[in-house]
C-alpha cells in the first residue's frame, strides 16, 4: 500500500496513478478524519490495478500584509501573537482569550476576501481585540502602533477609553 499526498484544487479533479502515470483512477473508499478537515480517499488505477491513498486538506490562503513602506510580507500568526503577548505582558488575561482573539482576527482577514491588507488595517483589528481583552494592553499597543510622541497622546487615548466605559446618563 502506498500513501500519496496531493493538494487537490477542486472536487472531481483527476489524479494520475503514481505508479504508471495513467490519467484515470477510481475512488474505492472515502473517509473523513474526526475533525472533518481531512478526507482520505482509497484509489485504484484503472490501467495497472495498483491501489494508493490520497489525502485532501483544506488550504486557506491568508492575505499578504502591505507594510507602510510598501513591502509585502506573508501574514504571520506567530508574529501577531508575540506582539499581542508583549502588550499583555504581566496582565491577567487567559491564554485561551488571546487565542480566541487571534482566531477572530484571522477569520476577519479571511472573510474580507482580499489578497492584500494594509498593515494599518491589521493593526486596527489587533487594537480592537486588545481593547476587548485588557485596556492597559490596548494602551501599550496603541502607544507603539500609533507612535505616540508625548504624554498628551496617552491622555487622549485614556480619555477616549473612559468616555466609552461610562454608561450614558439617564435624564428624568
Amino acid at each position: 500500500m502506498v500513501h500519496v499526498q496531493f493538494r487537490l484544487r477542486a472536487r472531481g479533479c483527476r489524479v494520475k496513478c503514481p505508479f504508471c502515470g495513467a490519467p484515470t483512477t477510481q475512488v474505492t473508499d472515502t473517509r473523513e478524519n474526526d475533525e472533518g478537515d481531512i478526507i482520505r480517499r482509497r484509489r485504484r488505477c484503472t490501467e495497472c490495478d495498483k491501489r494508493f491513498t490520497t489525502y485532501e486538506r483544506i488550504e486557506l490562503k491568508m492575505p499578504q500584509v502591505v507594510k507602510r513602506n510598501g513591502n509585502r510580507v506573508e501574514f504571520d500568526r506567530e508574529k501577531l501573537q508575540s506582539s499581542m503577548k508583549l502588550a499583555l505582558r504581566k496582565r491577567p488575561v487567559a491564554v485561551e482569550n488571546v487565542e480566541a482573539s487571534l482566531d477572530r482576527i484571522e477569520s476577519r482577514l479571511l472573510s474580507l476576501g482580499e489578497r492584500e491588507i494594509p498593515s494599518e488595517k491589521l493593526g486596527e483589528l489587533v487594537m480592537r481585540e486588545l481593547k476587548r481583552l485588557d485596556k492597559v494592553a490596548y494602551i501599550r499597543f496603541a502607544s507603539v502602533y500609533r507612535n505616540f510622541e508625548d504624554a498628551e497622546e496617552f491622555s487622549e487615548v485614556i480619555r477616549e477609553l473612559n468616555v466609552r466605559a461610562r454608561p450614558p446618563r439617564v435624564r428624568t
